[in-house]
């Protein structure tokens, strides 16, 4: 039958984001020689007048590209996100061809309950055009399922890489979060929780990885820049670096469709805490692959924190759990294998 011809679309793959890192997961990982790929970037970083003029060239290029292909796969989040995505799902169902809307966004609920009635009902008649809708958890399907055919709806949680098997060294109190740094992460709560902890842990140490998105939290890290340390954007080796370095992992998100940091701290052994919602619990069992607590509740944050940095036994059972579980459930040649089951049944 030959390959899979499959246009795809998402945010330009040099954005700093998850959707991003999917796509150059599947990139680094060869879905490009097992299938006839083309990726089309409708979103850049930079002034809404740089964001508009790639959204119309992406639009436009899709456009061209659009018949010598057979399925249509968009990657898509909510508001803007979505916003820019109904016009290609709508030109796909136009051209007669087969969709797959893969959602990624950990606030679509949020968004969707906003809108006016007629604006809901927009929202069902374009999901309801693709063919196949891939959600990250369980709890998105039950969500979805209330807008569009449910037997459409398929569980498809993200993957990533896996790093070789090293030898992770316990008890060195060095904190990892990646992320965007915004009050929606809980950053706020973090930093307010590290505060206290640093006082019972003097040689405690706090990484942000990340771009801010709010000049106060800038303020509030430069004033603690004793304990805690901004990394910027890392990627790569350097991320690589502090993923193995760092002993526990923390994401406070007050959402999150399912995070690519989390899998990536899973598969380097890290002991998480993180958020009780969204995708999350999806990866991290309570006590058995990492510690969850309340969004926005900061004494549960600093609860968690506190018992991993009290107990390095914990952290390593907890690590080699994570690890053990990113390994048999979301690395890359799993998901693609079942990725290209889909293709296949439309």
């Amino acid at each position: 039958m030959g390959k899979y011809k499959v246009l795809m679309v998402g945010p330009d793959r040099s954005v700093h984001g998850g959707i991003s890192g999917v796509v150059n997961n599947y990139y680094a990982a060869g879905l490009d020689q097992k299938i006839e790929l083309k990726y089309i970037g409708t979103m850049i970083e930079g002034s809404k007048v740089r964001k508009l003029w790639r959204a119309m060239k992406a639009y436009m290029q899709f456009l061209v590209q659009l018949s010598g292909y057979d399925i249509v796969h968009v990657n898509m989040a909510s508001d803007a996100s979505y916003v820019r995505k109904s016009f290609f799902i709508k030109a796909a169902k136009r051209a007669r061809k087969k969709i797959v809307i893969h959602q990624h966004g950990g606030d679509f609920e949020g968004y969707y309950g906003q809108l006016s009635q007629k604006g809901k009902k927009r929202v069902k008649e374009i999901l309801s055009m693709g063919d196949i809708m891939l959600v990250l958890a369980p709890a998105w399907k039950k969500f979805f399922g209330t807008l569009i055919d449910e037997n459409k709806i398929i569980v498809f949680p993200d993957c990533i890489e896996m790093p070789p098997v090293y030898q992770k060294q316990y008890g060195q109190h060095k904190l990892l979060f990646l992320g965007r740094i915004c009050k929606e992460k809980g950053v706020l709560e973090l930093l307010a929780a590290a505060e206290k902890l640093q006082q019972k842990y003097p040689g405690a140490k706090l990484y942000l990885g990340g771009i801010f998105e709010d000049e106060k939290l800038k303020e509030q890290i430069e004033k603690n820049s004793d304990f805690i340390k901004y990394l910027g954007w890392i990627s790569g080796k350097e991320k690589q670096k502090y993923l193995q370095e760092s002993d526990i992992f923390v994401l406070p998100s007050y959402f999150e469709g399912q995070s690519i940091a989390i899998l990536e701290a899973m598969a380097n052994y890290c002991a998480i805490a993180a958020s009780d919602t969204g995708g999350i619990p999806q990866m991290i069992q309570q006590e058995e692959t990492g510690l969850l607590f309340e969004p926005r509740d900061e004494k549960s944050l600093y609860a968690a924190l506190d018992r991993l940095l009290a107990d390095k036994h914990l952290c390593k059972k907890l690590g080699n759990s994570a690890r053990e579980k990113a390994e048999k459930e979301f690395s890359i040649e799993k998901n693609m294998e079942e990725l290209l089951k889909i293709y296949g049944s439309i």
